[in-house]
């Protein structure tokens, strides 16, 4: 049975996530919605903005900073310089079949259906924090576990950024023309 929490009794914390959860599934939903590229790309940040309001929630302030500084400073940067090298127009833009469409909303659909029953059906992760006794909060925490459990990922994220950084590059390079 699903709990549907009683707004008159809630306190500050959950009004605001209701709220902030409110934005990030609007704009989220504007995001993939809107025809223009530009407004996709800044409904997108006002997404990233709401996510990191969660995670101030939930008291990581450097996520949150990290989060901001990160997704939407520099990501959203790379994205509209993207969009504006790409030079997107309407007249030469191929329009999808509705079979592509449907697909992409049931899809869509499944994967909500999905992720629902995965947070219903789970339980809360209580007392690991007391369990370590480390303040994960801490950058010095976050920066060992970073560099020495998940080195191997975090040089292959270096190594993809990379390889975007050389693509982006060389398709935004102008073919030379004979005369």
């Amino acid at each position: 049975m699903i709990h549907i929490p009683d707004f008159a009794h809630a306190s500050t914390v959950q009004i605001t996530f209701c709220f902030l959860a409110f934005i990030t599934v609007i704009t989220a939903f504007l995001a993939i919605f809107s025809r223009n590229p530009i407004h996709s790309a800044l409904y997108l940040v006002i997404s990233f903005f709401s996510i990191a309001g969660h995670y101030l929630l939930l008291n990581s302030q450097f996520l949150a900073i990290v989060h901001v500084i990160v997704y939407s400073g520099a990501i959203m940067i790379l994205f509209l310089f993207t969009i504006m090298l790409m030079n997107l127009n309407k007249e030469n833009e191929v329009h999808k079949p509705r079979i592509t469409r449907l697909g992409a909303i049931v899809s869509f659909c499944l994967i909500c259906i999905v992720l629902i029953l995965v947070f219903i059906n789970s339980k809360p992760i209580a007392g690991e924090y007391i369990a370590t006794g480390e303040d994960y909060q801490s950058i010095k925490v976050l920066g060992r576990v970073l560099l020495n459990e998940y080195m191997v990922p975090f040089e292959f994220a270096s190594i993809l950024l990379l390889t975007a950084m050389i693509g982006v590059v060389l398709l935004s390079k102008k073919e030379k023309t004979e005369k």
